[in-house]
């Protein structure tokens, strides 16, 4: 074979699908997808906050693409979390809100479709798409009649790694909780203090089917769920081969629990602050953590990182004198609401070697648009693929510098009904009976109500929603299965 026939023939293998055992370019980059539980948009110091220490985040806003219009697929966690694994809406497979269904075995995950691909695939933290174990209780769904039938713990659905809670946990300490502790938040128990007046709070972290983990779970949760990435990442690394790493954080969800090293920095404010502060402060440390960890290790280059929130900040407070502390910044709504504040999040994507420019971008990007835009990164197609997909490609239009998108992106929770499309937004807060028009270009507090002066396009923008709307439907009665 000559010299030209051998280039084309590395070229024609560099470039075709990928084939389990064979090697192929540096183009599989590693992904982390991080999400913290309940931040909002102005909680972080990139987005002007100027009480919460968000130094690691900060640096990888300004290093990286920082997202001002980063969506949530949901204001609530479950449906956020399913479309962030899946490209698709929960509701087309029976995740409409958090604590509702599972991820439905025909469904096709990231973790699946990448472990197809050679890659090493874990879930650490936070799963709320199902229960982890069966025949007793544990977090809010297992061995209790809303568990019945929503088995579906992340070992089952592509990953190979796994340190994962059913759901919510203490931020501090996370398997206790004061016997009387019904509060948003509580002082913790001091290391090695006496335990007497502390129970189980109730929900395990699991690494695999009836193997709860044990040992390293006192001080910072979101410490605890470091100290399982970083060796699951540098493995891999040493052993050249790419990783997906899903790291679901607690911080800053209720109950809220921070340390005392974390708690000092933010004295003279109220406890329910110093906690909830400190907890994002806490999260923050482990985020910049990873990333010297994997400069260290050599594999921070061509490491793909999202970063972004289930959802808006939450609004409860068990005390009237403190108020729910999380920012939705200056917009409207906050957690279970599709109005911005509920839906709108901080948002970052970093790929040093990935020819993402650094800066500020505009575009509409949201959690549905992970899947879809890994695919098209690692290629080679996906003939086990679940269609229709809820999202797009959003990668690629930021590594050409687009601000705008094809795509609308639609949303549905508990009566209410929305669609972005680009500056304008449509929403109904009363399932589509009736609905206002907002250019989020000019009015991002979504103050003003333009649906009288554009009959046109509400009506426009209201039948792709229906169509959409159908489409789900359909998919829920599983049309979409093969």
């Amino acid at each position: 074979m000559n010299r030209c026939a051998l280039l084309a023939l590395v070229v024609a293998l560099l470039a075709g699908p990928y084939l389990p055992g064979r090697e192929t370019a540096a183009a599989r980059p590693n992904v982390v997808i991080i999400l913290a539980d309940d931040l909002g948009w102005g909680d972080v110091g990139y987005n002007g906050n100027r009480i919460v220490q968000t130094p690691a985040l900060d640096a990888l806003a300004r290093d990286g693409v920082r997202l001002d219009r980063f969506y949530a697929q949901a204001p609530s966690c479950s449906p956020t979390r399913a479309s962030a694994l899946t490209g698709r809406n929960g509701q087309r497979f029976g995740v409409p809100r958090a604590n509702d269904g599972r991820l439905e075995p025909q469904e096709r995950t990231l973790a699946e479709f990448l472990s197809d691909r050679g890659y090493a695939t874990g879930h650490f933290g936070k799963w709320h798409l199902g229960t982890l174990v069966e025949g007793r209780r544990d977090g809010q769904r297992a061995g209790t009649p809303r568990g019945k039938g929503v088995h579906s713990p992340p070992w089952e659905n592509g990953f190979q790694v796994c340190f994962s809670t059913e759901s919510k946990v203490p931020t501090w300490n996370p398997m206790e909780r004061p016997d009387n502790g019904v509060q948003t938040y509580w002082a913790p128990r001091s290391p090695g203090g006496d335990r007497a007046g502390w129970i189980e709070y109730g929900t395990t972290y699991w690494t695999g089917e009836n193997q709860p983990a044990d040992g390293n779970l006192e001080g910072c949760d979101s410490r605890i769920i470091m100290d399982r990435v970083l060796p699951f990442a540098r493995g891999a690394i040493a052993r050249h081969q790419p990783f997906l790493a899903v790291v679901w954080f607690h911080a800053p969800h209720l109950p809220v629990v921070a340390g005392p090293e974390f708690t000092r920095m933010y004295s003279g404010r109220t406890g329910f602050e110093q906690h909830y502060f400190g907890a994002i402060t806490a999260m923050d440390r482990q985020i910049g953590r990873l990333r010297a960890g994997l400069e260290a290790a050599g594999g921070w280059d061509n490491t793909l990182l999202f970063f972004g929130s289930d959802n808006g900040p939450e609004s409860i407070s068990h005390r009237e004198s403190e108020p729910a502390p999380g920012s939705a910044a200056g917009f409207r709504g906050r957690k279970r609401s599709l109005l911005e504040g509920g839906v709108r999040v901080p948002g970052i994507v970093s790929w040093p070697a990935g020819g993402l420019a650094a800066g500020t971008s505009a575009l509409p990007f949201t959690t549905s648009d992970l899947l879809p835009s890994i695919r098209a990164l690692v290629g080679g197609g996906d003939k086990k693929a679940v269609e229709p997909l809820d999202g797009a490609d959003a990668v690629s239009l930021l590594r050409r510098g687009k601000t705008r998108r094809p795509d609308v992106i639609p949303f549905e929770f508990v009566g209410q009904v929305s669609l972005i499309d680009n500056e304008w937004k449509l929403y109904s807060a009363d399932d589509g009976v009736s609905f206002q028009l907002f250019n989020l270009e000019d009015d991002p507090a979504e103050s003003t109500d333009l649906a009288p002066r554009h009959a046109a396009r509400v009506e426009a923008m209201r039948l792709k929603l229906q169509a959409w709307r159908e489409s789900c439907r359909r998919s829920a009665s599983g049309a979409d299965y093969r």
